[in-house]
């Protein structure tokens, strides 16, 4: 590294106009300093502006946002300075993007290798034919399979691990500077990430590019990042290594954040002898797929012969990959999924195989919340009105017992009444997580199915909704199911957990026992591949290549 920095970002102001036409400072006063070749993470919970800050080094600013002051630097250029024109010449060449969603980074309709060697065309860096050879390098690089041929292929016809490190290549390609890297894992499952991050050091080593990361997760950032920058508020709270901020954090928000990767153990409910009547779930012999019926049984077959109980006043944790059949289990017991083969019992009842088959009382009695509130929350509809339709449906409150409830739900889900007025997108990702938890407990469930509900929230954020569901549990003696690809969440909240591979069901053990017990090959991968807090973690990772080559769906 030289003594001039690539990257000096000095004072930077970016503001943002409300709905209500009100002008805010959401970066005030952010400094920093990139060297060549260093990695820099940009830390923080949802709405600390880490990617406000990094989408402003390719001069870019989001829509209603702007670059009020400050002073951006890259290499030679004066990014603050520079015309609209001058910006659009940098990005992809000196500075390049990799987005958290690669799905939505590409186009469906045209093959993968049109797609990454577009922008040496569009700022005629090289020939077709180099740019095809410098991306088929690239694959290899990525450590993607068939590199040779995988550029022929559409984005639908590869995995989401491997849609994301074409994502790189894309912004690999054009030799950048410095490379931008928002969340680029989250959606990930634990054994897909390790693949890619080891990808995303390795290429990033070998060319000696710079690199910003965008993340929430520490453990992740901890394996690639050189320095890291925690974020609150849009202003910078502390910078250090990766070292000392993991292991001597000064400031006490940074302390806090460390504090939420580790949720505290579930302390598993009494009652483990209790009598076969005491099982709010058993599902047996449960299979489920997807397409048109063929003699009774789909094209696509995904739960294969599933069996377990739920006592009452207990929570079981489902992991697995992605594919697995994890969310395809919630939806088969919620029946939003029709079973073919098998039976799931509530209290003893059986349910019949489809939603529209079952009876108000069973759909009251057994909720689902989803992964994505974004898309579970109406967005043209007030919270109030969001939650008081199961308050109608169910109980057939209106009026003033109506919002007199609402309210009451609200602060059991510690929000504020006043939230009621306002639609999805005016509320943070956290909130209206908290508003679809709402709209379930209104129908007064006995069973609560949660669909990875914290993996798109933010570690504070995600510990927190933990916590709130421990509450609501003793509060009102509540089960849940808590599908997850996250360990360390099932084992913070769950007494039991099943681990599916390929719509089966291969070990069920004690949470408390999970990592220490676990003899199923499988298991032991999933539980080597959670990510430490410890900077040399992934270096020394030593997995059997057989096992992870044996399970690999990526």
């Amino acid at each position: 590294m030289t003594d001039t920095p690539l990257v000096s970002v000095r004072d930077l102001k970016i503001g943002a106009v409300t709905d209500a036409g009100r002008k805010v400072e959401i970066i005030r006063g952010v400094s920093f300093d990139i060297a060549p070749g260093e990695i820099l993470a940009l830390i923080g919970e949802s709405g600390s502006g880490k990617t406000t800050i990094a989408l402003s080094l390719m001069g870019h600013a989001r829509s209603g946002c702007s670059i009020d002051g400050g002073n951006i630097r890259v290499g030679t250029h004066d990014v603050t300075a520079m015309s609209e024109t001058a910006r659009a010449g940098l990005r992809g060449t000196e500075v390049s993007y990799v987005p958290q969603s690669a799905a939505a980074a590409f186009n469906p309709s045209k093959r993968i290798m049109d797609q990454v060697i577009e922008i040496t065309a569009i700022h005629k860096l090289m020939p077709r034919a180099q740019a095809e050879a410098q991306a088929r390098d690239l694959f290899r690089a990525l450590a993607l399979p068939d590199p040779d041929q995988i550029g022929r292929r559409y984005p639908h016809q590869v995995s989401g691990g491997q849609l994301q490190r074409l994502s790189a290549a894309m912004a690999l390609i054009g030799d950048p500077k410095l490379v931008i890297f928002d969340e680029p894992t989250t959606a990930l499952d634990v054994t897909t990430q390790i693949e890619v991050l080891r990808a995303f050091r390795s290429v990033m080593e070998k060319t000696g590019m710079a690199g910003v990361y965008v993340s929430h997760d520490l453990a992740v950032v901890a394996q690639i990042a050189d320095r890291i920058v925690v974020l609150k508020n849009g202003e910078i709270q502390e910078v250090g290594t990766t070292g000392q901020i993991l292991h001597a954090p000064r400031h006490h928000y940074t302390k806090e954040l460390l504090a939420a990767f580790e949720p505290v153990p579930h302390v598993p409910a009494g009652g483990r002898d209790a009598p076969e009547d005491q099982a709010v779930l058993e599902v047996s012999g449960l299979c489920a797929g997807y397409g048109a019926l063929v003699n009774g049984e789909p094209r696509a077959k995904v739960l294969q012969n599933v069996n377990f109980r739920l006592e009452r006043g207990r929570n079981l944790g489902v992991i697995g990959e992605s594919g697995s059949g994890k969310s395809t289990l919630a939806r088969a017991i919620a029946g939003i999924l029709p079973a073919y083969r098998g039976k799931v019992l509530l209290d003893g009842q059986k349910l019949e195989p489809a939603l529209h088959a079952r009876r108000k009382e069973d759909l009251r009695r057994a909720q689902i919340v989803f992964q994505l509130a974004d898309t579970a929350l109406n967005p043209a509809h007030s919270i109030g009105t969001i939650i008081g339709r199961p308050l109608n449906f169910y109980h057939g409150l209106r009026g003033a017992k109506r919002e007199a409830r609402v309210a009451e739900l609200l602060d059991m889900v510690r929000l504020p009444a006043a939230l009621r007025h306002r639609l999805p997108s005016e509320l943070s990702g956290g909130q209206k997580q908290r508003v679809n938890l709402a709209r379930a407990l209104a129908a007064e469930p006995d069973l609560i199915l949660c669909d990875e509900i914290t993996s798109a929230l933010d570690t504070v954020v995600a510990a927190a909704i933990l916590d709130l569901l421990k509450e609501l549990q003793g509060e009102l003696g509540l089960s849940y199911m808590f599908i997850s690809h996250d360990l360390s969440t099932v084992e913070a909240i769950c007494d039991d957990v099943l681990v599916m591979y390929k719509g089966e069901v291969v070990e069920a053990l004690p949470a408390a026992r999970m990592s220490s017990e676990a003899t199923h090959p499988y298991s032991r991968l999933l539980i080597s591949s959670v990510p430490q807090l410890d900077p040399g973690w992934l270096t020394g990772l030593e997995q059997d290549p057989e096992l992870v080559a044996a399970f690999a769906q990526r």
